[in-house]
């Protein structure tokens, strides 16, 4: 590990925009599924307020504006993610050769529902690197940019916080890693980084390192 930082006992991974290019397609489709309830929002601000974050978020969001979302919303977003996601996802160029090669034990820590994380990794042939080793926030009180997620993720596999580094793609990502005391790598090589300054933005959020090429992961 650069810096002379000791390797981690455990590398905990986000999927989306992590190990899959997925972030611009649910964006589209949160965008998408909003519009047929009435609610306007772009993908650029979907990707401003919702990066990293759940489901829970959301209604959250909604919810402190004064506009609660209809039941059957959530519902129709985990459909339209699912099909799309079925049909249109790619793995992050280079991921599975970093997966490949590593050396510590790994796992997923992702916001995403579990169905929605195990099917990602299916369609882009990653599952077999992380078997049963997927926590989501559905498992956790607290979402990010909340510690709960990682902590939890830690405890599961065995290994002190400490000793611990997330690779993140999102400010609450990183915010959550930091809180959960384990180092943080930012990842800025997902679609979603093409038009904005990914580096300056998780850097500013608190990782320890900023890469955009899987190729780069091991790099100084």
């Amino acid at each position: 590990m650069d810096q002379g930082r000791p390797k981690p006992d455990l590398i905990i991974f986000d999927c989306d925009g992590v190990l899959v290019d997925s972030e611009l397609l649910s964006c589209r489709c949160l965008s998408d599924v909003l519009a047929e309830f009435g609610f306007q929002l772009s993908v650029v601000q979907a990707l401003e307020l919702f990066l990293g974050r759940s489901t829970k978020a959301i209604e959250q969001h909604y919810r402190d504006h004064g506009q609660v979302l209809p039941d059957d919303f959530i519902p129709r977003l985990k459909g339209r993610v699912l099909e799309t996601f079925s049909g249109a996802l790619q793995p992050i160029p280079g991921v599975d050769t970093v997966l490949s090669e590593l050396k510590a034990p790994c796992c997923v820590a992702s916001s995403s529902d579990l169905d929605r994380v195990s099917l990602s990794l299916d369609v882009t042939g990653l599952a077999q690197h992380f078997g049963d080793r997927l926590y989501t926030a559905q498992m956790v009180r607290h979402g990010k940019p909340a510690p709960d997620l990682f902590l939890h993720a830690a405890e599961k596999m065995g290994a002190k916080p400490a000793r611990t580094l997330v690779i993140e793609d999102s400010v609450s990502g990183v915010q959550a890693a930091r809180a959960a005391g384990m180092m943080v790598w930012g990842f800025v090589g997902g679609g979603h980084y093409r038009s904005r300054d990914g580096r300056a933005i998780l850097s500013a959020a608190g990782a320890d390192r900023v890469f955009a090429q899987m190729s780069d992961f091991w790099g100084a």
